[in-house]
């Protein structure tokens, strides 16, 4: 890629990590993002996925390399092993759930105490399709509490939290994401609403210094606790899930 003087156009890798409670469609928001899809019906993550999407910018290109984290709380202290080193995190919660803005809380004080200083934090409320009374009815309500990233996503705008399945407030999350300095949004995966301003706003806050000594991230193998499921074994900053396309 080269700027309009023909000059190559900088390019950045940026460490990403989405955290969450179980089922607020983290896994959903990265396929939306990577492959501007949605699966209705969504496998829960096991340990945790690792893709890679572009973002490009107008001075520069921002690689996303995405570790999207199980959400079950038996994986929990897996977390600090992706997000160790990460320059940016996802925290997402569900807008119709209000435990999970509570998880995503916790979620955010430990990344303020133990990830690297400097991390760009983006808060985002998920399933805003759900919010639309008309869509909440078409889609039946929500099916995927068990499942780690069954969901939707929505086009309604502002908070009108009347005759819909809204249980968070815009407000109530607005303020608590301006009062520990974190970016915020409101996303539908299902529909895309809001998905690639989020990473866009990501790219855009990363500081300059940060990007100079990027490199990949250096997960290593993890095993499972619990059950019969065995997590996705990713050993470096590629594997088989890795995607490479532009998506904004």
């Amino acid at each position: 890629m080269a700027d309009s003087a023909g000059a190559p156009r900088p390019s950045s890798s940026v460490k990403l990590v989405l955290l969450g409670e179980a089922a607020v469609g983290k896994s959903s928001l990265v396929l939306r993002f990577v492959n501007n899809d949605f699966q209705e019906n969504k496998e829960p993550t096991i340990g945790a996925a690792f893709l890679t999407q572009k973002c490009n910018l107008p001075t520069r290109t921002i690689k996303f390399e995405i570790w999207d984290t199980a959400g079950q709380e038996r994986f929990a202290s897996l977390a600090p092993m992706y997000y160790r080193n990460a320059q940016a995190a996802l925290v997402v919660y569900d807008l119709t759930k209000p435990t999970s803005l509570i998880k995503a809380k916790h979620w955010v004080a430990e990344l303020q105490r133990q990830a690297s200083p400097g991390i760009v934090i983006a808060l985002v409320g998920n399933k805003l399709d759900l919010t639309n009374a008309s869509a909440a009815a078409a889609a039946g309500g929500n099916s995927e509490d068990e499942d780690e990233e069954g969901e939707s996503g929505g086009v309604s705008g502002g908070g009108d939290e009347s005759g819909d399945a809204r249980k968070v407030s815009t407000d109530e999350a607005k303020t608590y994401a301006e009062e520990e300095s974190l970016l915020f949004f409101e996303t539908s995966a299902k529909t895309g609403h809001n998905v690639s301003e989020v990473f866009t706003a990501i790219a855009n806050a990363i500081p300059e210094t940060s990007l100079k000594s990027t490199r990949g991230p250096g997960a290593s193998n993890a095993v499972s606790r619990g059950g019969d499921e065995q997590r996705v074994n990713l050993t470096g900053p590629r594997g088989d899930a890795a995607k490479d396309s532009c998506a904004c």
